[in-house]
């Protein structure tokens, strides 16, 4: 438990953050999950779409260092490359 005044306040700030990147982590699956119903679905304008306003969101929650860069990079090439798959 924190001791003194200032590590109360950062164990409130650490336990803020966390819920909100949580929140930013979840919203960035619910995109990703988009995007596996419009592959799933067979429709590849669809998903170019749903890829589409994906990405921004995925590199955004990634500059805030919800995710990493490396796995917000390494989700849009396995989605880009399905999307490019179903195309074929």
């Amino acid at each position: 438990m924190a001791n003194t005044k200032q590590a109360r306040k950062r164990a409130r700030q650490a336990e803020q953050r966390r819920q909100h990147n949580a929140s930013q982590r979840s919203m960035v699956r619910t995109y990703i999950k988009r995007v596996v119903k419009a592959i799933q679905s067979g429709d590849h304008g669809q998903a170019m779409a749903e890829l589409k306003a994906a990405q921004p969101v995925i590199d955004r929650i990634a500059d805030k260092d919800a995710i990493s860069k490396r796995k917000a990079a390494r989700i849009k090439s396995r989605l880009n490359k399905r999307i490019k798959a179903l195309a074929a």
